[in-house]
């Protein structure tokens, strides 16, 4: 590997690009002409326009990415996360040019990215399921008989969906077709395809994510779970890991299912096998992401690894440098995603100039732990309407998930933004509430408690 072309911006271009630097690795940045003097442009050693500002037209051009590789003579790309970093095609496009896409391969993308595929193959592998029907038949009238005998409240999800698109929950037989309808609109914009699935819905349960890493010769490790429970329209805004509550035996079987369905697969590279809990303790295999996660850091933190490191050297064909004995946890760790965003205007993105953009510093806690800042963002950018609102990733270890809780509390306090509207209040909420304290969150707890955690009376 003698060059890497990073498709992606901002923050997660900016952090690929110093763990390549700090390899010896030359890197090719893309730019839209919206990202004209973007911090991840500079971050990177050379740097070319692909396209307008619209996505579409530029981070998600397939063609137009491969065509920069070959132009740069990178013969490595990194996807980095969202945009085309589980596009099987793009994958297919890299193999097909012969530039080394670092992550699985396009088979095992195209065979996790379909939810029912997915979830036989994570049946095969042991997984438990959540009842449901994900078969050929998608006519409406099959459809509506299959969700009364799984019974309400069910959810029906694109096959080919994420990101919280191409999901309705529906608590009664009567909304289902209009339900059925919109489901199927939003998942042939979003994806291309509105075929679905149906299954029951558990009520408030926890998201809990393993993270697994393959290499080339066919090692598999876990290095353990992330609760991915506090989100708002389905979108993650605070993670912790390790989880709060698990016993030695859930994390264990919960780590060997994970290893398990990455073998199944051959799976190479970083990726999470995602699940959620219910009231009762219960796995249900819901997804496999095949990409590095926005919430990587935290497992950096907790077992003191560069997973962005192992990336690069996976793709080299270099073995892991671990065997599964070796992981282990090490104290607590948050992540707050921060958005410019309203909260309570329904979190729609706030756009415009940066004023001031002043984040603490990273820096060591002596023996109470670390804070870690990635962002893209300075004073005087602009962000802009046509990508992503977070505009950086606060990240907080310590020895204890408390310690943790309230270093955060300090990083958040220190933060001082102005000229785009964030939801950092709305942060400091989440981690002063008292339910958010002992650990007792899940799903629904933002929806739940909305009014309170904005301050309204």
């Amino acid at each position: 590997m003698k060059k890497i072309l990073i498709a992606n911006r901002g923050e997660i271009a900016c952090r690929i690009a110093a763990t390549a630097k700090r390899l010896g690795i030359p890197t090719v940045g893309v730019h839209s002409e919206a990202d004209l003097h973007a911090k991840h442009v500079q971050a990177c050693d050379e740097s070319y326009l692909i396209g307008a500002a619209n996505a579409r037209d530029s981070y998600l051009s397939i063609e137009r990415i491969i065509d920069t590789a070959k132009r740069s003579r990178a013969d490595a790309i990194h996807p980095g996360y969202g945009f085309l970093s589980e596009n099987a095609d793009f994958a297919r496009a890299c193999e097909e040019a012969e530039i080394v896409f670092i992550g699985p391969s396009s088979t095992v993308i195209d065979l996790m990215a379909d939810k029912g595929h997915a979830k036989q193959v994570a049946k095969e592998a042991g997984l438990p399921l959540i009842p449901g029907y994900d078969g050929p038949n998608q006519e409406e009238t099959w459809l509506a008989l299959q969700a009364q005998e799984i019974g309400y409240p069910i959810m029906i999800k694109a096959r080919k969906g994420g990101g919280g698109r191409g999901l309705r929950v529906v608590r009664q037989a009567e909304d289902f077709l209009d339900a059925l309808a919109s489901c199927r609109r939003e998942a042939l914009t979003g994806f291309g395809d509105d075929t679905v699935m149906i299954e029951k819905y558990i009520e408030n349960p926890r998201h809990i994510e393993v993270q697994i890493f393959g290499d080339h010769h066919g090692n598999v490790i876990h290095l353990f779970e992330r609760d991915c429970s506090v989100q708002r329209r389905h979108q993650k805004i605070i993670e912790e890991g390790p989880a709060v509550g698990l016993s030695q035996t859930q994390r264990s079987n919960l780590g060997l299912a994970a290893r398990n369905l990455a073998n199944r697969v051959g799976y190479v590279g970083a990726g999470t096998v995602e699940c959620i809990m219910d009231s009762n303790g219960q796995f249900y295999f819901l997804e496999m992401n095949t990409r590095l996660q926005v919430e990587h850091g935290i497992t950096e933190s907790v077992v003191g690894h560069d997973l962005v490191e192992w990336q690069l050297r996976v793709a080299r064909n270099e073995k892991l440098p671990v065997f599964q004995s070796d992981i282990a946890l090490n104290g607590h760790c948050f992540e707050a995603r921060i958005c410019s965003e309203r909260p309570a205007k329904g979190f729609l993105p706030s756009v415009g100039k940066v004023e001031i953009f002043n984040l603490p510093e990273c820096v060591e806690f002596t023996h109470e732990g670390s804070l870690r800042v990635d962002s893209a963002i300075r004073t005087g950018d602009t962000v802009s309407p046509h990508y992503d609102s977070m505009i950086a990733k606060l990240m907080v270890s310590a020895p204890t998930r408390e310690q943790a809780r309230q270093k955060m509390l300090t990083a958040l306090n220190r933060i001082e933004i102005r000229g785009v509207q964030t939801n950092i209040e709305f942060l400091k909420s989440i981690f002063n509430h008292e339910q958010f304290e002992k650990g007792s969150v899940d799903t629904g707890f933002v929806e739940a408690n909305l009014k309170e955690l904005l301050g309204i009376a």
